[in-house]
C-alpha cells in the first residue's frame, strides 16, 4: 500500500466527514441560526470582542489550535505502526475533533463568549468549576513553557527559520492594517501576505541567523525564550485584529500551501520520480523498542491535536467565540479548523513513513518511544519535496521548520492571552479583580519561572510536558461534559458529544494511572510529577462526578427555555 493510496483514503474521509457529519451538527444538534446575536457584536470592544471575517477568523482558530502538537504526536506515534496513526487522526478528527471544537465554540458563543472554566460554573456546578480552573491553569502552563523550548530549539536547530520567523510579525500587522484600517479587499492583501511570508523564507534559506555564544549577556537558548515570552506578553494584550487575527490568517493560508505542497510531493513522486515515496514503516510495529509503552491507551493521548485536544475547546472558548460574525459561521471556523489539524497530522504521517529514505534508518530513528518528532517531520518531509517538486534539500528544511515554527508561536501568544483570561477568572472566584497588564505579567513570571527552574537553557519548560497528554485529553473530556449537559437542558440528543466523552476519558484515565504508576518506580521517581499527576487525576474524578450529575438533573429538570431566535426560527418552520 502506498503512500498516495494513505493519502487519498486520508483525504476522503476529512472531506466527506465536513461535507456531511459538521452539516448534520449544525442542523440537527446545534440549529445554528444566524438570527442569533453572537458576543462579538453584543459585546463589541476592539480589543477582544471584535466581530471577524470568517477566513481570517478561521485562520487565527486553526493556527492557534495547531501549534507543533499535530506534528509531534503523530511522528511520534507512529512507532506503533502507520495504521493506528492513521486511524485514529482520521477518525478522530470527523467525530470527536469535529464534534468537540465546534461544540465548544457554539457553546461559548451562546453564552456571551464565557470560556470553558465559566461555562463549568453555570453547567456543572461551582465545585467542579473551581477544580476545572486548576487542570485548565496547568494545561495552559505546560503549553507556553514547553513551545517556548520547541521554538527556541527550532531556531537555533534551523538557524534558516529565524529570518521568516520574526519577519512574519510585521507581515501579519501590514495585514491587519490593510484589511481593518485601510480596508482592502482579503483577497489582494492575502496574495501580497503569502509573497511577502515566501519572500522571507526564500530570504532565510540564503541568510541564516546564528547568533554568537554570548548575545546581550545571554546564551542563544536564554536569548530566544525571553524574546519569545516578551513577543507573547506584548501579543496577548493588544487588540486582536492588530496582530492576533493577522498573523493567525496568514499563517493558516501558508500551513495549507505547505500542505499542497507535501501532499503534490507524494503525487508527483509516486507517478513521476525516480524515487518512490515508498513506505518504510510498519502497519502494526509487533517489534516495537524495549521500553515503549502499550499502544492503549498511550496511542489515544500521544495524538492529541490531529485527533481530539482539550486545548481547542479553550482557544473556541477564550477567543474565537467572542470573534464570531454570524453563528453559522461556528461549522466552518471550529469543525474546519478541525479538519485543518487532521490534515497536518496526515501530512506528518506521510512525512515520516514516506519520506525517511529506508527501513534501516527509519529504525534507527525509532529506535525508542519518544523519538522522532518535529525533526523527522522535517527530514521526511524535506526529503519528499525534494524528490516530488524538486526543491533543494535545505530550502524544504526552511519551509517546513517555519511552518512549524510559525505555529508554535502562533499557540504560544494564544495560550498566554489565554491564561491571562485563566488568571482573571481565578481572582473573580476570591472576590481580586486583576486587569489585564498585571495578569499578563503574573503569566510572564509563572512562565519564565517554569522554563528556567531547571537551567537557563529552559530546560524546565518541558518538565511538567510527560502530564501534557493525559491532561490535555481529560480536558477534551470534561467539555464534552458540559456540551452534552447543555444539549440535554435543551432537549437535543446528546449522543455525539457523549460517545466520545466515554471512549476520551477511560483512555486519559487509564493512561494518567498509568504514568502514575511509572513515575513511583523505585530508582527512577519523581514526586513532582506524581503528586501533579494525583492533583489531575482528583481533580478530573470530582469534575466527572459532578458532571454526571449535572445531567441528571438535566433530564430531570423541565426543558430549557428557547433563546428568543430560537423561537423565531421556529416560527419560520411553521409558516
Amino acid at each position: 500500500m502506498g503512500s498516495l493510496f494513505i493519502m487519498l483514503v486520508g483525504l476522503a474521509i476529512f472531506v466527506a466527514g465536513y461535507l456531511l457529519y459538521s452539516k448534520f451538527l449544525g442542523r440537527r444538534i446545534f440549529k445554528l441560526n444566524d438570527a442569533f446575536t453572537t458576543p462579538a457584536h453584543e459585546l463589541n470592544d476592539g480589543v477582544d470582542y471584535v466581530p471577524t471575517n470568517k477566513y481570517i477568523l478561521w485562520g487565527h482558530h486553526f493556527t492557534s489550535v495547531a501549534g507543533a502538537a499535530p506534528i509531534v504526536g503523530p511522528a511520534i506515534a507512529v512507532i506503533w505502526g502507520w495504521l493506528p496513526a492513521l486511524l485514529w487522526v482520521t477518525i478522530g478528527t470527523v467525530f470527536f475533533a469535529g464534534m468537540h471544537d465546534f461544540g465548544t465554540l457554539w457553546a461559548s458563543a451562546r453564552n456571551k463568549g464565557r470560556s470553558i472554566g465559566a461555562l463549568s460554573s453555570r453547567y456543572i456546578g461551582k465545585r467542579g468549576a473551581n477544580l476545572f480552573l486548576i487542570v485548565i491553569f496547568l494545561l495552559l502552563l505546560m503549553v507556553i513553557a514547553a513551545f517556548a523550548v520547541v521554538i527556541k530549539n527550532l531556531l537555533i536547530s534551523t538557524p534558516t527559520a529565524v529570518i521568516p520567523t520574526w519577519g512574519a510579525i510585521v507581515v501579519a500587522l501590514l495585514v491587519g492594517l490593510c484589511v481593518y484600517r485601510l480596508r482592502i479587499p482579503l483577497i489582494p492583501v492575502t496574495v501580497v501576505g503569502v509573497v511577502l511570508l515566501y519572500g522571507l523564507i526564500v530570504l532565510g534559506n540564503s541568510v541564516p541567523v546564528v547568533l554568537p555564544e554570548s548575545f546581550l549577556g545571554m546564551s542563544p537558548a536564554t536569548f530566544w525564550i525571553v524574546a519569545l515570552f516578551v513577543y507573547g506578553a506584548i501579543a496577548s494584550l493588544l487588540p486582536v485584529w492588530v496582530l492576533l487575527q493577522p498573523r493567525d490568517y496568514i499563517n493558516g493560508v501558508q500551513l495549507f500551501i505547505g500542505l499542497i505542497l507535501l501532499f503534490g510531493s507524494v503525487l508527483t513522486a509516486t507517478l513521476f520520480s525516480a524515487v518512490k515515496p515508498e513506505i518504510v514503516a510498519p502497519a502494526i510495529n509487533t517489534n516495537v523498542p524495549e521500553g515503549t509503552p502499550s499502544m492503549v491507551p498511550l496511542l489515544f493521548v500521544t495524538i492529541a491535536c490531529g485527533a481530539i485536544s482539550g486545548f481547542h475547546g479553550m482557544v473556541a472558548s477564550g477567543t474565537s467565540s467572542k470573534q464570531l460574525d454570524k453563528e453559522t459561521d461556528a461549522r466552518f471556523v471550529g469543525y474546519f479548523g478541525a479538519v485543518g489539524e487532521g490534515l497536518l497530522s496526515l501530512g506528518t504521517i506521510l512525512a515520516v513513513i514516506g519520506g525517511i529514505k529506508s527501513t534501516a534508518a527509519w529504525k534507527e530513528i525509532y529506535s525508542a518511544f519518544g523519538e522522532g518528532g518535529v525533526e523527522a517531520f522535517v527530514q521526511g518531509g524535506g526529503a519528499l519535496m525534494e524528490n516530488g517538486l524538486g526543491l533543494p534539500a535545505s530550502l524544504s528544511a526552511t519551509v517546513l521548520a517555519t511552518m512549524a515554527v510559525l505555529f508554535a508561536a502562533t499557540t504560544m501568544d494564544t495560550g498566554m492571552r489565554l491564561l491571562r483570561f485563566v488568571i482573571q477568572e481565578i481572582g473573580e472566584t476570591v472576590k481580586l479583580r486583576i486587569s489585564n497588564v498585571p495578569a499578563t505579567l503574573l503569566v510572564v513570571v509563572i512562565g519564565l519561572g517554569l522554563t528556567f527552574s531547571q537551567g537557563l537553557g529552559g530546560e524546565g519548560g518541558l518538565r511538567i510536558w510527560p502530564l501534557f497528554g493525559t491532561t490535555n485529553q481529560l480536558m477534551a473530556s470534561l467539555s464534552l461534559a458540559i456540551i452534552a449537559v447543555i444539549l440535554i437542558r435543551k432537549r437535543r440528543s446528546p449522543l455525539p458529544a457523549m460517545i466520545p466523552l466515554v471512549i476520551v476519558f477511560v483512555m486519559s484515565f487509564w493512561a494518567a494511572i498509568d504514568q502514575l504508576v511509572s513515575f513511583a518506580t523505585p530508582g527512577s521517581t519523581d514526586w513532582l510529577l506524581f503528586a501533579l499527576d494525583v492533583v489531575i487525576i482528583i481533580a478530573s474524578i470530582w469534575v466527572a462526578v459532578e458532571a454526571f450529575l449535572a445531567m441528571r438533573r438535566a433530564y430531570r429538570e423541565p426543558q430549557e427555555e428557547p433563546d428568543a431566535d430560537e423561537k423565531l426560527a421556529a416560527t419560520r418552520e411553521n409558516v
